[in-house]
């Protein structure tokens, strides 16, 4: 009794003879595209030649062949994306150099208007603070601009400290004459004070997708604290 062994696995195993598996398998002649991983536990037969012989091994060379495609697409892409991190982080580094090189407040605001999208490769920029009061007429067109308040939230909602967005219009409170030329953007909230309202740094594509919700943003928000940074240093000095 000790010995004994579950029956009806062996029963079912026992009414399958090689002639009953045969012809299930001329009846379902795509049953090993449907359970491809058979073909790797099978034995195939030697190669020969002659009507009516199925070639196993090239079945299987085959399938090989197709797995090194996959794997070598999937490797080339994986290089393409490394590179194309590697270039962002440099675009990210060289905008981060020319904001701490400002000599002045004047200086960095220029930098962040300027330098920032020939660094980053974008078309329009947008750097505001958001106040109180309704902002002056004219002001929006310098380049920190005066936000009426809740701006901030109503573009990128309620405590969100960046936003990609992959195909959407720029807001002409943010980037003034130029949202026109956005369709692509990366949105960062700044905060110079805990006190003190909200404010955006804003980078905007034509390029559809530049910007989307896959991409990491550790190196955007290093960008946005660091110009959150130099802002407040120079803010803080004696006038």
């Amino acid at each position: 009794m000790a010995d004994s062994e579950p029956a009806q696995p062996l029963a079912g195993l026992a009414a399958l003879t090689a002639p009953a598996v045969a012809e299930y398998l001329r009846r379902h002649p795509d049953f090993l595209l449907e359970h491809p991983d058979l073909v790797w536990v099978l034995t195939p037969p030697e190669q020969r030649s002659g009507n009516g012989v199925v070639d196993m091994q090239r079945y299987m060379l085959e399938r090989m062949k197709t797995d090194l495609a996959k794997l070598t697409a999937a490797q080339a892409e994986l290089v393409a994306t490394s590179r194309a991190n590697l270039a962002t982080q440099g675009r990210i580094h060289a905008a981060v150099t020319s904001v701490l090189a400002a000599r002045s407040l004047p200086h960095l605001i220029d930098t962040i208007a300027v330098d920032l999208p020939m660094h980053l490769e974008v078309d329009a920029i947008g750097l505001g603070f958001e106040s109180i009061d309704a902002p002056p007429a004219g002001e929006s067109q310098a380049p920190l601009k005066i936000l009426p308040r809740g701006t901030v939230d109503r573009v990128m909602g309620e405590r969100r400290d960046i936003l990609l967005l992959s195909d959407e219009p720029g807001d002409t409170a943010i980037y003034a004459g130029a949202s026109t030329l956005v369709r692509s953007q990366a949105l960062l909230r700044l905060q110079l004070k805990r006190d003190m309202p909200p404010g955006i740094l804003a980078f905007g594509s034509r390029q559809t997708g530049k910007f989307h919700q896959g991409q990491g943003t550790e190196l955007l928000t290093f960008l946005g604290r660091t110009v959150e940074s130099a802002l407040h240093g120079w803010l803080s000095r004696p006038r």
